[in-house]
């Protein structure tokens, strides 16, 4: 498979992977162009052995933290500044909205390792077992670590639910 088929094929995977560690879909276009830029200056360093997702999940992750440190901005930040105004039509359409937000904005709070696999198998869709090798551990490690971050994010909304009534 040449680059551009990778690219082609890969590019919404990496993108709503970026989007899932953003919060921002115009930085994480960015940052997806930015990672395929370094795959492709790092091709020759990929054996093959690995899942190509894995490795590009691998360099867009280091994209994300190399771009925040580069421009010190914090993702709860960018929340904010790119909210639209759009009106809300029904009250039931805001109510999930709001607790997409809510989850989401939680996320970014979670520690590591539970807010990265969480996002790798839930936005990455990506097998316990690829997750596991990420990380150098094993698939019931990367099941256990996303099934404590599930745990994490039902117990808060759980809290946000109490606290709204």
């Amino acid at each position: 498979m040449d680059f551009e088929q990778i690219y082609r094929f890969y590019f919404r995977d990496v993108f709503l992977y970026l989007c899932s560690l953003s919060a921002s879909e115009n930085i994480a276009e960015e940052m997806t162009r930015e990672t395929f830029v370094n795959a492709l200056k790092s091709i020759d360093q990929f054996d093959g052995e690995k899942d190509i997702r894995a490795w590009l999940f691998t360099i867009a992750k280091n994209t994300y933290y190399t771009f925040y440190k580069r421009q010190k901005i914090y993702a709860d930040e960018e929340i904010f500044e790119n909210i639209s105004d759009v009106q809300m039509d029904f009250a039931e359409q805001f109510a999930d909205e709001e607790n997409a937000f809510l989850t989401h904005k939680f996320l970014h709070t979670m520690n590591e390792p539970y807010k990265e696999v969480f996002s790798l198998r839930v936005f990455g869709e990506l097998p316990f077992e690829k997750i596991g090798a990420l990380f150098g551990k094993s698939s019931g490690w990367a099941r256990t670590t996303f099934y404590r971050a599930k745990k994490q994010i039902i117990e808060f909304m759980e809290v946000t639910e109490h606290e709204k009534n």
